[in-house]
């Protein structure tokens, strides 16, 4: 298994720590459209040398910052880039093409890089995302087990388990910069996902690291009390139960976006730093950025992801507390599988007491701090449509609102706000048209499930037809136009958009 690979820490860059003032100057220069480039460019050699002599020569008359980067580093250029799509090709074939652009082999360590060198084969989004990340996998791995590729679903998996085997979880993405955050614990779908493909022992091969995985979202839980109610990624809610947030255990500038984040901290003074604690909240959520995490939806300044209970959330660690259980009970170990399934059905009962809401009825987020639900109205409703936490008189309520407020003519709205962040409208993202099918089939809502899917299958194929590309996100509102929003441009390739499209065209 992956955890008998050992990580080279000394081929890794942690940027701040050992580039220091070096990394700060080059995100402070202005000169790179994007930061990321800076955070992910390799370093021809230590370091340790390359910041000594930059302290040597940074003030002579003609030290120019941009040649001394580019004498030391190289970009990490888009593996794929130069691949020509054929529009003419039906979308499913250009996916299966795009797979070998995509997939990245065991990596080198023989050089200095934030890259952690991962023991397997692996897919990439695509555009600026060259590392693997960790929710937009799982829906990755949906295409690939149609394209016949589970052994590269195998390998995937591995990975993931090697992270959690060395760094205690999955981390955002493998990028030393985002081993303070994790992303929404797909994991035990995965896992779950090969076990149907592959037989149920995977469950069991896998049980340690999603007992891991379990460990990292709950650390804390034991020391909360009245006067400390929260800690990192737990919370203890008003009638004691525990339930979870996303969270991040760096409080610096995110290395992907510093200077944005330092102008950022400037903005606000001394409640900088908690803004930059619910920023990085908020990445680990997957959804950076929405209204859903704002006070104020349309101002990023006011955002308080923190005190927030995602409804999200909650139902993939349901799930993951489900599937722990399932293994226990096949490992022969009934007593453990019993613990893990009371811990499933109290998280269970929480979701619908402290998520639902019954005058509304949908699902909200719950503000732990204000003991209120939010009034942000967003897909992440599926959530406990897909995973069964739902009656089906709330199923029916849920399908009607999303029908009313959601459903647009490519496909569902991730909210129902503009505010000119990506996770709002008029974008739609691939993955929550997968969990709101998914989820709606659970209930009988098949007629919505399928408008959904078809309003969405067409417009990745229309603009597949007018571009060559499958992209990140959609405007599911005017099906003319492509997507915007958020802080980087829109990005084709794309890893979740194809393995999410090419399952629902060949179901």
């Amino acid at each position: 298994m992956a955890q008998n690979h050992k990580i080279m820490a000394n081929r890794l860059i942690f940027l701040e720590e050992d580039l220091k003032e070096l990394f700060t100057d080059l995100h402070a220069s202005g000169q790179w459209a994007d930061g990321k480039e800076i955070s992910d460019a390799y370093a021809i050699e230590d370091p340790a040398n390359i910041l000594a002599i930059y302290r040597q020569e940074k003030n002579h008359p003609n030290f120019d910052l941009k040649t001394f980067f580019n004498n030391y580093f190289v970009s990490a250029q888009s593996q794929g880039k130069e691949y020509q799509s054929d529009s003419s090709l039906p979308v499913e074939d250009h996916i299966e093409r795009l797979w070998s652009v995509l997939a990245r082999e065991p990596d080198n360590e023989e050089y200095f890089s934030t890259l952690i060198p991962l023991p397997y084969p692996y897919v990439v989004p695509g555009g600026r995302f060259n590392e693997i990340y960790y929710w937009d996998s799982y829906f990755t791995m949906l295409g690939l087990v149609e394209s016949g590729r589970t052994d590269m679903v195998e390998h995937m998996v591995k990975n993931f388990a090697y992270m959690i085997e060395n760094f205690g979880f999955i981390p955002n993405g493998n990028r030393t910069y985002y081993l303070g955050r994790s992303q929404p614990p797909f994991f035990s779908l995965m896992v779950s996902l090969l076990a149907q493909e592959k037989g149920e022992k995977y469950l069991i091969d896998f049980l340690p690291t999603m007992v891991k995985e379990h460990k990292f979202w709950m650390e804390g839980e034991q020391e909360l009390s009245k006067t400390q109610a929260n800690y990192k990624r737990v919370v203890l809610m008003p009638n004691g139960e525990v339930l979870n947030r996303h969270y991040d255990n760096i409080f610096s500038p995110r290395a992907e976006m510093y200077q944005d984040d330092v102008e950022l901290i400037e903005r606000k003074g001394k409640a900088g730093k908690q803004t930059l604690l619910n920023i990085r909240a908020a990445c680990e959520s997957g959804w950076d950025f929405s209204s859903r995490w704002c006070e104020v939806p349309d101002d990023l300044t006011t955002i308080y992801t923190t005190s927030l209970i995602p409804v999200d959330l909650n139902c993939l660690l349901y799930h993951l507390e489900k599937m722990i259980s399932k293994a226990y009970v096949l490992q022969g170990e009934g007593k453990l599988g019993t613990n893990y399934a009371q811990r499933a059905e109290s998280r269970a009962k929480a979701i619908q007491q402290y998520c639902w809401n019954a005058s509304e009825g949908y699902f909200f987020d719950f503000n732990h701090h204000q003991e209120a639900q939010t009034t942000s109205l967003t897909a992440a409703a599926v959530y406990p449509l897909a995973f069964q936490l739902a009656s089906a008189q709330q199923a029916e309520s849920v399908a009607n609102t999303l029908t009313q407020e959601l459903l647009k003519d490519g496909g569902l709205l991730t909210t129902n706000f503009e505010s000119g962040e990506q996770w709002d409208a008029p974008n739609g993202w691939a993955p929550l048209q997968w969990m709101a099918i998914w989820g709606l089939r659970n209930y009988g809502h098949d007629h919505l499930a399928t408008t959904i899917k078809n309003r969405w299958t067409a417009l990745n194929i229309k603009v597949f037809k007018n571009t060559g590309k499958l992209m990140e996100k959609y405007n599911v509102v005017d099906t003319s136009l492509l997507s915007g929003g958020g802080e980087y441009p829109v990005q084709d390739g794309f890893g979740w958009t194809n393995g999410v499209l090419l399952k629902l065209l060949r179901e």
